[in-house]
């Protein structure tokens, strides 16, 4: 049986590489998608090239973009990553690590991969519950941008069906335990992963920026250790 195409974005993060180990166990064959986008570091371009290869994906494309020309982030310009913030305050306000319209630029670039590739299906590994606040990863936003899919693209024009094209969001009501529990029932090995806003050169999580933070407490609760590399003793 022929296996069903679907473009995936990828970063090289605990969420995506979840979201990857779950389609390709309901037997999509994946285009994987990642991008250079001019963050602070590389390592998780690293990370996820050798998670595409560990899942064998039909293609994995890198593409190269220059968001450092719009700076007002902390990922893309020299703005210094907030670290030791108390959990509670992470879901007030839109943190300085927000990247401006970051997802709606990668899945525009998404869809037209899914275009020529013949792919009906786009995941995403956003998620609307242990997030910092980023407007771009509400059920909201994913339903108005597959909206204007359908609406933007040849297969939506000509097809009969009302979504032609699908935004997949299997995590996006998990909690980072659960989809921690769910990588792990199917075998995903996290230490290939990377979560960090502001690791060393050689690669450890500095182990206090928010994403750090919402990791750990991620572990903690799902009663597994992180196999990540930490610059900090935790």
């Amino acid at each position: 049986m022929e296996k069903k195409k679907a473009v995936l974005l990828l970063s090289g993060g605990l969420d995506s590489t979840t979201l990857l180990a779950l389609a390709t166990s309901e037997g999509h064959a994946i285009h994987a998608l990642s991008f250079d986008y001019g963050q602070r570091h590389s390592v998780e371009l690293l990370a996820a090239r050798k998670i595409a290869e560990r899942y064998k994906v039909l293609q994995h494309l890198v593409m190269k973009i220059d968001m450092r020309a719009f700076g007002a982030s902390a990922l893309t310009a020299d703005i210094p990553v907030p670290k030791g913030r108390q959990l509670d305050d992470l879901k007030t306000g839109i943190p300085v690590t927000y990247v401006p319209a970051r997802n709606t630029i990668f899945l525009s670039y998404a869809l037209a991969l899914s275009e020529v590739v013949g792919a009906p299906e786009i995941f995403i590994g956003v998620n609307a519950l242990d997030y910092s606040g980023y407007p771009d990863c509400r059920p909201e936003f994913i339903a108005a941008f597959e909206r204007m899919a359908n609406l933007a693209t040849r297969a939506g024009v000509e097809s009969r069906n009302e979504a032609a094209v699908r935004i997949r969001t299997p995590l996006i009501a998990l909690s980072k335990s659960e989809i921690i529990e769910l990588g792990l029932r199917l075998g995903v090995d996290y230490s290939m992963t990377t979560s960090c806003y502001d690791p060393t050169a050689s690669g450890e999580a500095c182990g206090t920026c928010d994403a750090c933070q919402l990791r750990l407490r991620g572990f903690s609760e799902a009663g597994a250790d992180d196999p990540a590399l930490y610059a900090v003793t935790r």
